[in-house]
């Protein structure tokens, strides 16, 4: 009996010894959360059977070797750290790996060569300017967060079983032919606030699953048409919603499957088309207004000095919109906050007949004021 209640006795500290004093555990004692602790060295006292673990916004720099016997292990957050690398020996059974807001400048093959479990992995608000991935590891990697880094260009080699991709606010450039051809599942793909200004023609054809596809927030070169066109006929043409579209007013395009009718003109704009509708960003001007032209950079600098809105209404009114070297005018109504325009009246023409009674009352004016004079002649005369 008294061995027995040792026995008790010390198992019951054992398990009241889980969980490290400075963390909160939950679930039996397998998700620990140490996140904002301040700590610089990991806790003792981890079981290894632990599912989650939170160690996020404390000071750790380096964490090689230490997880690895953690072999239970699914989600492993280590984001807000000061880590210039990630860990190495991290557990295989991993599922989800967060590691945003270090100091991270690569990730090496060896990084995430032997974790086929890895279904979400989140390298964003990182340094990094480089990932080399190797084909057909990361089988099972759905997620991939790599925004707010430091890319040139879109990674090659990403995993085929992709779904969603965020490489937003990085510097790309470019993306190099065949970059995206293995990810035939993917369906998400974020690429604005970047420095795009063209793509080479098809680079999204072989994305068969895309469903979404960001591109506003790029300094697109819409004044080029050879180069700019292939991408705005896709846009016409693909199923997925496009969000930011490249040259157009519009805050949405693509969806060719729920458009009933196109009328995309071949121009393109960087800045609201002259005529658009400034209150209505869905509204689309006539397509007479719309020329076949660029709007310059000039004019695109000068829009916005005349602020007023001009209005047009009825025959007798035209308006006349100057862009870069040339007027197009239209009798159409016409609303806009962001175009230069010249308003201009046209004349009445007058008939024949008023021009007439015009002359005819101005000649009776003439006769009574002649009479009038001489009437006062005579009064001074006589009164002299």
């Amino acid at each position: 009996m008294p061995t027995n209640l040792l026995l008790l006795l010390l198992f019951g500290v054992r398990v009241l010894a889980i969980c490290p004093p400075m963390c909160t555990c939950s679930r039996g004692h397998r998700a620990v959360d140490c996140s904002a602790r301040g700590l610089a060295i990991l806790p003792d006292s981890l079981q290894h059977n632990i599912h989650f673990l939170n160690l996020s916004h404390n000071r750790f720099q380096d964490l090689d070797g230490l997880l690895n016997h953690f072999d239970h292990l699914r989600t492993l957050d280590i984001s807000y750290n000061h880590l210039h690398h990630l860990p190495v020996g991290l557990p295989r059974a991993l599922w989800d790996i967060r590691a945003s807001g270090n100091y991270i400048r690569q990730l090496e093959k060896n990084n995430t060569a032997y974790h086929w479990n890895l279904q979400n992995l989140d390298l964003s608000h990182n340094l990094l300017e480089r990932v080399v991935l190797i084909n057909n590891t990361l089988s099972n990697l759905q997620s991939l967060n790599l925004s707010h880094n430091k890319f040139w260009t879109v990674p090659t080699n990403m995993p085929y079983n992709l779904e969603m991709v965020d490489l937003s606010h990085n510097y790309l450039l470019q993306i190099l032919p065949g970059s995206l051809d293995r990810l035939p599942k993917l369906s998400r793909f974020y690429l604005h606030a970047n420095r795009f200004t063209s793509l080479s023609n098809g680079v999204f054809s072989r994305l068969d699953g895309l469903q979404l596809l960001t591109l506003g927030d790029n300094p697109w070169a819409c004044e080029d048409e050879e180069n700019i066109n292939h991408l705005l006929t896709w846009m016409q043409q693909t199923p997925a919603k496009i969000l930011g579209c490249p040259c157009y007013t519009r805050p949405t395009c693509g969806e060719a499957h729920l458009a009933t009718r196109r009328t995309w003109h071949s121009a393109a704009f960087t800045e609201p088309p002259l005529g658009g509708d400034a209150h209505h960003p869905g509204h689309r001007a006539p397509m007479q207004v719309v020329t076949s032209g660029y709007l310059s950079k000039s004019a695109q600098l000068n829009v916005g000095q005349y602020p007023s809105t001009v209005n047009t209404s009825g025959p007798g009114e035209q308006v006349l919109i100057v862009s870069g070297g040339f007027l197009t005018s239209t009798p159409h109504s016409l609303s806009t906050h962001s175009s230069t325009t010249i308003r201009t009246r046209s004349t009445k023409k007058v008939l024949p007949g008023r021009a007439h009674s015009t002359s005819h009352q101005i000649h009776i004016c003439s006769f009574e004021t002649t009479i009038l004079s001489l009437l006062c002649t005579v009064v001074i005369l006589c009164a002299c």
